[in-house]
């Protein structure tokens, strides 16, 4: 769906999907982070039927997708599509002192995306688990070397002895999304899947690219530039 590639009939389509301000709100509180039709609610002061209503516009359009939450499998999380994407500016975002990611064991997904947020901004990131594992799990640790970054194979850690006040806190898995408190409550949640589950290199690698193009993302809106040498 890039631009160059969309017929005149899709583009009208898409920009007659967001000539609505309730829609282009949706689509805006999606660019940076998936959601439930009930968080949009509660988030835009929406009634459900009307969020239904304009999720089903934006579907139909070919803007996002949804899928199912891992966690609780009667859920559903909306993300836009990835085409979607690289068509929208992301909001701007207060710039915290450290984004903090957070999945449920600490030993893939929420480390990698810390070690890439560091590697791409050069700003202070952590990583933290709601029921941590005592490692790191090795195909984190090669998927990771292969990109030159490296991840500390004993180092995970529980979110209650990580998280501070100050951290924009983003919740990489959808079960620590669902478990986490108010007292540390995601700011974003990315419903990425947990390539523990399948256990192969390229389940690792998927996830090493959604998180690096979510990064990507991210990083821009909140005007993080990397220092000069």
């Amino acid at each position: 769906m890039a631009t160059e590639r969309m017929s005149l009939s899709e583009r009208a389509r898409v920009h007659a999907a967001l000539g609505d301000p309730a829609r282009l709100a949706i689509v805006d509180a999606l660019i940076l982070g998936d959601a439930s039709p009930g968080e949009i609610a509660h988030d835009l002061a929406l009634p459900t039927n009307l969020v239904a209503h304009h999720v089903k516009v934006l579907a139909e359009a070919g803007l996002l997708e949804r899928t199912r939450s891992e966690a609780d499998r009667r859920r559903t999380y909306l993300r836009l599509r990835p085409e979607t994407l690289a068509l929208l500016t992301p909001p701007r975002l207060p710039d915290p002192a450290r984004v903090v990611f957070v999945c449920t064991h600490n030993s893939a997904r929420s480390q990698l995306a810390a070690a890439l947020w560091a590697d791409r901004t050069h700003r202070p990131a952590a990583s933290a688990g709601t029921h941590p594992a005592d490692r790191v799990h090795p195909r984190a640790v090669r998927v990771a070397r292969r990109h030159g970054l490296r991840l500390q194979p004993a180092g995970t850690a529980h979110v209650d002895d990580v998280v501070t006040g100050d951290d924009l806190i983003i919740a990489v898995c959808d079960n620590a999304h669902e478990d986490l408190t108010a007292t540390a409550r995601p700011r974003l949640h990315w419903s990425v899947p947990d390539p523990v589950r399948a256990d192969t290199d390229a389940a690792f690698e998927a996830a090493y690219t959604e998180l690096a193009g979510r990064i990507d993302r991210l990083a821009p809106a909140h005007h993080l530039e990397k220092p000069h040498s």
